[in-house]
């Protein structure tokens, strides 16, 4: 094997604090890899590809959901918390993909649908019983107004009214995403006992820690109260597209609430008890979800990380809006830990949504890597794959299908992971896909990449490989943050060792100057030769790294 895919595999030292400044590699599981010719991908083909994802350097992986389900969110509605969809395979192959991911050095952390269930559960099938059986209230029912009408105004993410009228109980349940996924009622003690019994259950077979999904959805306001309508120079499409009247509305009461903060305690507590355990959370809001990031995760007995959307919006990340997103965390979260994203199964991958060509994405790929705050990266991010197009008629997501043409769903970027491009499945299977391949992802495949050392691949790889060279890139301090022009430069530093970051992000030359001192460069074949000091001309996209030389 070549040098640059060699994999470390060693036994996984129980370090409580391996999450800070961690790279997570995220894998939506029916579409990395097919193993049973079925067009979907599984947890067999997960294993299978592990090689591949250990040879990029990263700490860990995050697995989409692959519990029972009837697939009606395709997974993040699940139906049994304990057991694999036979769709994912068997408990038996989630055990062999963790003992494979151990033996090559990577941690696994899966997704936990808290919020809510499928209306398949067998929770949910008793809570629609009756209005007086053991699990009455574990869902959240409330009678009509006199009128019939749903209780209040709030609004589903999915688009309508998040109640949905029930003919057992003659009462709506509440929604926030389709209405066969019924919201969980967290102000029931009995709800919270079962739902960590589940973590535990996972814990138990092994896993190293949770992406929490919705994390700020779980509670509801006691009383009901409506939501604020929010005016039109407020509204913002980064949790809900443009055309959802979603948006309309100031989510003050149906998430958000502050009893959320004890439940997310009693779950820390939970992972305290095992040696290594650790969750990033979702923060799904578009007015206050840096403020919401920061209450999440400070001290220590909350969530480790969060990740709101800042940098999973459409807004393109000029020098000047990074430098804004990264004050405001500082203000909001002081003693907080972000987890940064450019991409995930839910937006369009970035290097559509920000019209990236392949230097601009080196450039954000290298920035992501120096900037303070655990990072994820999305499958096929690695090799620079664009948003795929898929039409209306193979339309899988729900939610693209409602808002259609305005806004075209997710699947765009969900299709499979491409291997190689012998045929126009892509390797991930030997029949046709769940999703179609997109014939333009063929030519960025990894067995494509793999042969040509000047291909993305190997840039993500070296990225990687510098954050985990320098702690200070991993788990320093962060200072000295500015935009000048189209240029953000900032110092990280860490026991001793200082790095002086710059990164032009336009397609024009630009001149930085480094901070007073004697520096060295850094990274190779990322960064320009830098001056011992003075000043650096960056051409377009590109950037500078340097340590400080002690005198």
């Amino acid at each position: 094997m070549n040098t640059h895919t060699e994999i470390k595999s060693s036994a996984l030292v129980a370090d409580k604090d391996w999450w800070r400044g961690a790279v997570i590699y995220q894998i939506y599981p029916r579409s990395y890899q097919d193993s049973t010719g079925d067009g979907i991908g599984d947890l067999r083909g997960i294993t299978r590809r592990l090689p591949h994802i250990a040879s990029l350097g990263v700490d860990a992986i995050w697995i989409s959901p692959f519990f029972k389900s009837p697939m009606k969110d395709f997974g993040y509605d699940v139906s049994d918390y304990c057991d694999v969809d036979p769709m994912f395979g068997t408990l038996a192959d989630f055990d062999a993909l963790i003992a494979r991911a151990h033996d090559l050095g990577l941690r696994v952390m899966i997704d936990q649908v808290l919020s809510h269930s499928s209306d398949q559960h067998a929770w949910f099938k008793e809570s629609r019983a009756s209005r007086d059986n053991p699990k009455a209230d574990w869902y959240v029912w409330a009678d009509p107004n006199p009128d019939g009408t749903p209780p209040n105004n709030w609004l589903s993410i999915f688009g309508g009214s998040a109640w949905q009228w029930d003919t057992r109980r003659e009462q709506y349940y509440m929604h926030n995403f389709l209405t066969s996924q019924p919201d969980l009622n967290f102000h029931c003690a009995d709800v919270q006992d079962a739902l960590l019994d589940t973590v535990r259950f996972w814990l138990d077979r092994g896993v190293d820690g949770f992406r929490l999904d919705t994390i700020n959805f779980y509670i509801h306001d006691k009383e009901l109260r409506n939501n604020p309508a929010l005016p039109p120079e407020d509204r913002d499409d980064s949790i809900a597209p443009r055309v959802n009247p979603y948006n309309h509305q100031l989510h003050l009461y149906s998430k958000n609430q502050p009893e959320n903060l004890a439940f997310l305690e009693r779950f820390r507590a939970l992972l305290d008890e095992y040696p290594a355990a650790a969750a990033v959370g979702e923060v799904g809001d578009a007015q206050r979800g840096l403020e919401i990031m920061g209450e999440y995760t400070a001290g220590d007995d909350r969530v480790h990380m969060c990740y709101s959307f800042e940098f999973l919006s459409g807004d393109t990340p000029t020098a000047d809006r990074v430098v804004s997103v990264l004050n405001k965390v500082d203000e909001a979260a002081p003693d907080g830990w972000a987890c940064w994203a450019f991409s995930n199964h839910d937006v369009v991958r970035h290097a559509t949504r920000w019209s990236l060509n392949e230097d601009a994405q080196r450039a954000f790929a290298t920035l992501l890597m120096c900037l303070r705050g655990s990072a994820c990266l999305y499958q096929g991010e690695e090799l620079g794959l664009e948003e795929a197009e898929v039409g209306f008629e193979e339309l899988q997501d729900p939610y693209g299908i409602e808002f259609w043409p305005e806004f075209k769903g997710r699947d765009g970027c969900r299709t499979p992971m491409v291997w190689e491009k012998s045929n126009s499945f892509g390797g991930f299977s030997d029949n046709t896909p769940w999703l179609p391949v997109a014939p333009k992802h063929l030519k960025h495949s990894v067995a494509e990449q793999e042969n040509d050392s000047a291909a993305l691949l190997h840039h993500y790889r070296r990225a990687i490989a510098l954050r985990h060279a320098h702690r200070a890139l991993s788990k320093g301090v962060m200072s000295g943050l500015k935009a000048s022009g189209d240029i953000v430069a900032f110092q990280r530093s860490e026991a001793g060792e200082e790095i002086f970051c710059a990164f032009n992000l336009s397609n024009n030359t630009a001149e930085v100057t480094l901070p007073t001192g004697t520096w060295e460069t850094v990274g190779g074949e990322l960064s320009q030769t830098v001056p011992q000091t003075g000043t650096v001309e960056l051409g377009p996209w590109h950037v500078a790294l340097a340590r400080r030389i002690k005198t």
